[in-house]
């Protein structure tokens, strides 16, 4: 993924002052004031740090199975990319651990899994041995990649600000991304470090995000797997009859707009 570009703004009052200030952002902008000579113009630039519609960067490192090209595992799957602060730390092996077992769950859902942290690859190995024996022997099956250098975190837009290892590095975040079989990240999760994920939370919008891609459809408040579902607006009286025989129930609201139709699929 492309760098961010930083932009060095001039504004000049008259010709005896100038003041230079750093901008990074996604927008153009211009302003004069009445008063003084100043004319701003700030070119558009890609905002910082990976985000939902953007294509997750072709990245390739050593991994617990070997060299990974992450596009060419990804394949035509959705996929799991999480990060961790390290290895042999107590949350983080919980979550391995539960990675571990739901994996069956993911892999029932069409979807690849793959663990990232800034711990090399001898390590990962012998943590796996831990997280295992954390989870009732549940196996590792997905590959962790190493990334000791920070390049993938930072590409990913997987660094944790606040915590640092103590050498003063930044550490990765308890990072998540799912991507799509088009390679383009559909949503994302950022927690701290004392915080440890979910998975019941992952399923949950994981079959949110595949059945919204499946069917026209939105996952309401509180929604849960097996749930009624929302049409979405843009399907018309005629489409929602055709798209769901099942049948829907529009629920009568104060303004009277047929918006709000529940379905299940």
């Amino acid at each position: 993924m492309q760098q961010p570009t930083t932009l060095y703004i001039t504004l000049s009052f008259n010709p005896s002052l100038c003041t230079t200030k750093k901008a990074t952002q996604k927008k153009t902008l211009r302003f004069c004031c009445h008063n003084c000579s100043v004319f701003v113009t700030l070119l558009s630039v890609k905002m910082p740090g990976l985000t939902i519609g953007d294509t997750i960067p072709n990245v390739e490192a050593e991994s617990t199975i070997g060299k990974i090209k992450l596009h060419d595992y990804i394949g035509n799957s959705w996929a799991i990319v999480f990060s961790h602060p390290g290895d042999f730390t107590p949350v983080c092996t919980t979550e391995l651990g539960k990675m571990a077992e739901y994996s069956k769950v993911f892999e029932e859902k069409g979807v690849k899994l793959l663990g990232l942290s800034c711990d090399d690859v001898s390590s990962h190995l012998e943590w796996i041995k831990d997280i295992e024996a954390y989870s009732a022997g549940c196996k590792v099956d997905y590959p962790i990649m190493a990334d000791p250098k920070r390049e993938i975190i930072k590409q990913l837009n997987m660094v944790d600000p606040e915590e640092k290892d103590s050498s003063g590095n930044n550490l990765p975040s308890r990072a998540l991304h799912i991507v799509g079989p088009d390679k383009k990240v559909v949503l994302s999760f950022l927690y701290p470090a004392t915080t440890g994920r979910d998975m019941d939370e992952v399923v949950r919008v994981l079959e949110s995000l595949q059945k919204a891609k499946k069917h026209k459809i939105a996952t309401p408040a509180n929604w849960k797997p097996g749930d009624d579902v929302v049409i979405s607006p843009g399907v018309s009286q005629e489409e929602a009859e055709r798209m769901f025989p099942q049948g829907y129930k529009t629920k009568d609201l104060p303004s009277k707009k047929e918006y709000l139709r529940f379905t299940n699929v």
